[in-house]
Protein backbone atom coordinates (compact mmCIF):
# COMPACT_ATOMS: atom_id res chain seq x y z
CA UNK A 1 0.00 0.00 0.00
CA UNK A 2 2.64 2.57 0.73
CA UNK A 3 4.55 1.02 -2.37
CA UNK A 4 1.67 2.05 -3.95
CA UNK A 5 1.00 5.49 -2.79
CA UNK A 6 4.73 6.53 -3.10
CA UNK A 7 4.33 5.68 -7.19
CA UNK A 8 1.33 7.56 -7.23
CA UNK A 9 3.32 10.36 -5.49
CA UNK A 10 5.85 11.04 -7.39
CA UNK A 11 3.54 10.50 -10.63
CA UNK A 12 1.66 13.73 -9.28
CA UNK A 13 4.87 15.46 -8.36
CA UNK A 14 6.44 15.12 -11.81
CA UNK A 15 2.98 15.92 -13.40
CA UNK A 16 2.81 18.68 -11.46
CA UNK A 17 6.60 20.11 -12.29
CA UNK A 18 6.65 19.06 -16.17
CA UNK A 19 3.15 18.93 -17.53
CA UNK A 20 2.90 22.83 -18.16
CA UNK A 21 6.15 21.99 -20.26
CA UNK A 22 4.96 19.25 -22.13
CA UNK A 23 1.80 20.96 -23.34
CA UNK A 24 4.23 23.32 -24.71
CA UNK A 25 5.93 21.48 -26.50
CA UNK A 26 2.93 19.13 -27.63
CA UNK A 27 1.19 22.60 -28.75
CA UNK A 28 4.01 24.10 -30.97
CA UNK A 29 3.51 20.61 -33.67
CA UNK A 30 0.17 22.06 -33.56
CA UNK A 31 -0.98 22.03 -37.26
CA UNK A 32 -3.36 24.75 -37.31
CA UNK A 33 -3.14 28.57 -35.80
CA UNK A 34 -4.54 27.93 -32.38
CA UNK A 35 -2.74 26.45 -29.38
CA UNK A 36 -5.52 24.61 -28.08
CA UNK A 37 -7.44 21.06 -28.32
CA UNK A 38 -7.72 19.07 -30.22
CA UNK A 39 -4.57 18.59 -31.36
CA UNK A 40 -3.77 18.78 -34.74
CA UNK A 41 -0.60 17.31 -36.06
CA UNK A 42 2.15 16.77 -35.82
CA UNK A 43 3.81 19.73 -37.55
CA UNK A 44 6.78 21.72 -37.91
CA UNK A 45 6.00 24.61 -40.06
CA UNK A 46 6.03 26.80 -36.34
CA UNK A 47 9.83 25.77 -36.19
CA UNK A 48 10.29 26.49 -39.93
CA UNK A 49 8.66 30.05 -39.33
CA UNK A 50 10.40 30.67 -35.88
CA UNK A 51 14.07 29.74 -37.44
CA UNK A 52 13.36 31.62 -40.65
CA UNK A 53 12.47 35.12 -38.54
CA UNK A 54 15.20 37.52 -38.29
CA UNK A 55 14.92 39.01 -35.26
CA UNK A 56 14.02 35.28 -33.22
CA UNK A 57 17.21 34.08 -34.29
CA UNK A 58 19.03 37.40 -33.89
CA UNK A 59 17.74 37.08 -30.09
CA UNK A 60 18.65 33.79 -29.98
CA UNK A 61 22.51 34.12 -30.54
CA UNK A 62 22.22 37.59 -28.38
CA UNK A 63 21.13 35.27 -25.60
CA UNK A 64 23.64 32.44 -26.48
CA UNK A 65 26.46 35.11 -26.31
CA UNK A 66 26.02 36.90 -23.20
CA UNK A 67 24.55 33.62 -21.60
CA UNK A 68 28.12 31.77 -22.28
CA UNK A 69 30.38 35.37 -21.71
CA UNK A 70 28.92 36.72 -18.84
CA UNK A 71 28.85 33.22 -17.62
CA UNK A 72 32.50 32.36 -18.22
CA UNK A 73 33.43 35.92 -16.28
CA UNK A 74 31.70 35.29 -13.49
CA UNK A 75 32.96 31.81 -13.04
CA UNK A 76 36.49 33.01 -13.37
CA UNK A 77 35.94 35.84 -10.68
CA UNK A 78 34.09 33.72 -8.56
CA UNK A 79 36.93 31.19 -8.86
CA UNK A 80 39.46 33.81 -8.09
CA UNK A 81 37.61 35.33 -4.97
CA UNK A 82 36.97 31.48 -3.85
CA UNK A 83 40.77 30.67 -3.84
CA UNK A 84 41.70 33.68 -1.90
CA UNK A 85 39.58 33.39 0.88
CA UNK A 86 39.80 29.62 1.15
CA UNK A 87 43.55 30.07 1.20
CA UNK A 88 44.10 33.55 2.79
CA UNK A 89 43.86 34.54 5.90
CA UNK A 90 42.29 38.08 5.32
CA UNK A 91 40.85 40.81 8.31
CA UNK A 92 37.29 40.61 7.68
CA UNK A 93 36.91 37.42 5.34
CA UNK A 94 33.54 36.52 6.78
CA UNK A 95 32.38 39.74 6.10
CA UNK A 96 33.61 39.93 2.76
CA UNK A 97 31.92 36.25 2.06
CA UNK A 98 28.55 37.63 3.44
CA UNK A 99 28.78 40.84 1.04
CA UNK A 100 29.46 38.40 -2.08
CA UNK A 101 27.02 35.92 -1.20
CA UNK A 102 24.60 38.81 -0.22
CA UNK A 103 23.11 39.58 -3.67
CA UNK A 104 21.56 35.60 -4.34
CA UNK A 105 19.36 37.41 -1.64
CA UNK A 106 18.20 40.13 -3.35
CA UNK A 107 15.40 40.84 -6.20
CA UNK A 108 16.43 41.18 -10.05
CA UNK A 109 14.44 43.62 -10.15
CA UNK A 110 16.03 45.86 -6.96
CA UNK A 111 19.46 44.88 -9.10
CA UNK A 112 18.48 45.75 -12.97
CA UNK A 113 17.35 49.26 -11.35
CA UNK A 114 20.35 50.19 -9.51
CA UNK A 115 22.33 49.41 -12.60
CA UNK A 116 20.88 50.66 -14.65
CA UNK A 117 20.98 54.51 -12.48
CA UNK A 118 24.97 53.45 -12.09
CA UNK A 119 25.82 52.40 -16.08
CA UNK A 120 23.63 55.42 -17.18
CA UNK A 121 25.55 57.94 -14.84
CA UNK A 122 28.85 55.88 -16.28
CA UNK A 123 28.09 56.83 -19.74
CA UNK A 124 27.28 53.19 -20.67
CA UNK A 125 24.50 53.10 -23.45
CA UNK A 126 21.97 50.16 -23.18
CA UNK A 127 23.00 47.23 -25.05
CA UNK A 128 24.52 43.70 -24.78
CA UNK A 129 27.20 44.52 -23.20
CA UNK A 130 25.31 46.21 -20.36
CA UNK A 131 23.14 43.69 -20.48
CA UNK A 132 26.80 40.60 -19.93
CA UNK A 133 27.34 43.32 -16.89
CA UNK A 134 24.05 42.54 -14.84
CA UNK A 135 24.42 39.05 -15.33
CA UNK A 136 27.82 39.17 -14.33
CA UNK A 137 26.39 40.48 -11.07
CA UNK A 138 23.63 37.89 -10.27
CA UNK A 139 26.03 35.13 -11.48
CA UNK A 140 28.92 36.10 -9.30
CA UNK A 141 27.41 35.11 -5.76
CA UNK A 142 26.02 31.80 -7.12
CA UNK A 143 29.78 30.73 -8.96
CA UNK A 144 31.27 31.98 -5.53
CA UNK A 145 29.20 30.01 -3.36
CA UNK A 146 29.65 26.70 -5.61
CA UNK A 147 33.62 27.08 -5.80
CA UNK A 148 34.21 27.97 -1.99
CA UNK A 149 32.34 25.04 -0.77
CA UNK A 150 34.13 22.76 -2.94
CA UNK A 151 37.92 23.91 -1.48
CA UNK A 152 38.30 21.82 1.52
CA UNK A 153 41.75 20.38 3.02
CA UNK A 154 42.24 17.98 0.60
CA UNK A 155 43.12 20.48 -2.16
CA UNK A 156 45.07 22.22 0.02
CA UNK A 157 46.77 19.47 1.05
CA UNK A 158 48.03 19.11 -2.97
CA UNK A 159 49.22 22.03 -3.14
CA UNK A 160 51.46 22.05 -0.49
CA UNK A 161 52.75 19.24 -1.88
CA UNK A 162 53.47 20.85 -5.16
CA UNK A 163 55.15 23.85 -3.50
CA UNK A 164 57.51 21.47 -1.66
CA UNK A 165 58.30 20.02 -4.80
CA UNK A 166 59.16 22.91 -6.41
CA UNK A 167 55.97 24.14 -8.24
CA UNK A 168 55.56 27.82 -8.88
CA UNK A 169 52.06 29.26 -7.19
CA UNK A 170 51.08 29.72 -10.98
CA UNK A 171 51.48 25.87 -11.75
CA UNK A 172 50.03 25.34 -8.24
CA UNK A 173 46.24 26.93 -9.07
CA UNK A 174 46.42 26.18 -12.73
CA UNK A 175 47.67 22.39 -12.41
CA UNK A 176 46.56 21.20 -8.82
CA UNK A 177 43.83 23.45 -7.58
CA UNK A 178 41.89 24.10 -10.77
CA UNK A 179 42.00 20.03 -12.02
CA UNK A 180 40.83 19.22 -8.62
CA UNK A 181 37.71 21.59 -8.14
CA UNK A 182 36.79 21.06 -11.93
CA UNK A 183 33.53 19.27 -11.22
CA UNK A 184 32.51 22.33 -9.00
CA UNK A 185 33.53 25.13 -11.83
CA UNK A 186 31.60 23.19 -14.28
CA UNK A 187 28.82 23.20 -12.08
CA UNK A 188 28.94 26.92 -11.74
CA UNK A 189 29.43 27.75 -15.28
CA UNK A 190 26.46 25.30 -16.46
CA UNK A 191 24.24 26.88 -13.74
CA UNK A 192 25.21 30.21 -14.91
CA UNK A 193 24.31 29.45 -18.18
CA UNK A 194 20.81 28.19 -17.69
CA UNK A 195 20.14 30.91 -14.97
CA UNK A 196 21.38 33.89 -17.74
CA UNK A 197 20.03 32.32 -21.05
CA UNK A 198 16.53 32.06 -19.31
CA UNK A 199 16.60 35.46 -16.96
CA UNK A 200 14.64 38.36 -18.47
CA UNK A 201 13.63 41.28 -16.08
CA UNK A 202 17.85 42.63 -16.11
CA UNK A 203 17.94 41.87 -20.02
CA UNK A 204 14.49 43.95 -20.34
CA UNK A 205 15.65 46.59 -17.88
CA UNK A 206 19.25 46.83 -19.29
CA UNK A 207 19.00 46.35 -23.52
CA UNK A 208 17.25 48.91 -25.69
CA UNK A 209 17.75 47.85 -29.49
CA UNK A 210 19.95 44.34 -29.33
CA UNK A 211 17.70 41.90 -27.50
CA UNK A 212 17.75 38.82 -25.67
CA UNK A 213 14.97 35.76 -26.39
CA UNK A 214 13.48 36.06 -23.26
CA UNK A 215 12.93 39.97 -24.41
CA UNK A 216 12.24 38.70 -27.52
CA UNK A 217 9.55 35.96 -26.03
CA UNK A 218 7.68 39.00 -24.05
CA UNK A 219 7.20 41.45 -26.96
CA UNK A 220 5.82 38.34 -28.61
CA UNK A 221 2.95 37.95 -26.31
CA UNK A 222 1.61 41.17 -27.48
CA UNK A 223 -0.38 39.46 -30.02
CA UNK A 224 -1.30 36.51 -27.44
CA UNK A 225 -0.34 32.89 -27.65
CA UNK A 226 -0.10 30.95 -30.91
CA UNK A 227 1.87 27.60 -31.66
CA UNK A 228 4.86 29.67 -32.83
CA UNK A 229 5.39 31.35 -29.62
CA UNK A 230 4.83 27.97 -27.70
CA UNK A 231 7.84 26.52 -31.03
CA UNK A 232 9.89 29.30 -29.56
CA UNK A 233 9.20 28.07 -25.76
CA UNK A 234 10.23 24.70 -26.59
CA UNK A 235 13.62 25.59 -28.21
CA UNK A 236 14.05 27.38 -24.71
CA UNK A 237 13.65 24.51 -22.90
CA UNK A 238 15.15 22.00 -25.07
CA UNK A 239 18.56 24.37 -25.00
CA UNK A 240 18.27 24.59 -20.94
CA UNK A 241 17.78 20.76 -20.62
CA UNK A 242 20.71 20.52 -23.20
CA UNK A 243 22.76 22.27 -20.94
CA UNK A 244 22.14 20.83 -17.36
CA UNK A 245 22.54 17.10 -19.41
CA UNK A 246 25.98 18.10 -20.19
CA UNK A 247 26.80 19.06 -16.78
CA UNK A 248 25.87 15.93 -15.99
CA UNK A 249 27.50 14.15 -18.02
CA UNK A 250 30.90 15.96 -17.29
CA UNK A 251 30.37 15.73 -13.82
CA UNK A 252 29.84 11.71 -13.99
CA UNK A 253 32.99 11.16 -16.34
CA UNK A 254 34.75 13.00 -13.67
CA UNK A 255 33.49 10.88 -10.45
CA UNK A 256 34.49 7.81 -12.84
CA UNK A 257 37.71 8.96 -13.62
Amino acid sequence: MMRAASWAYLILAYGFIYLPVMTLVLFSFQGSGLPVPPFDGPSLQWYGEVLGDRDVTDALIHSLTVSLGSSAIAVALGFCAAYGLARFILPGSALIRGLLIAPITVSYLIVGLGLLIVLTNAGLALSLLTVAIGHVVINLPLAFAIIYASMGAQQQNAERAARDLGAGELQVVTLVTVPMVAPAIAAAFFLSVTLSWDEFIIAFLLSRFDITLPVEIWSMLSSGLSPRLNAVGSVVFLVSVAGVLILELLVLRRRRA
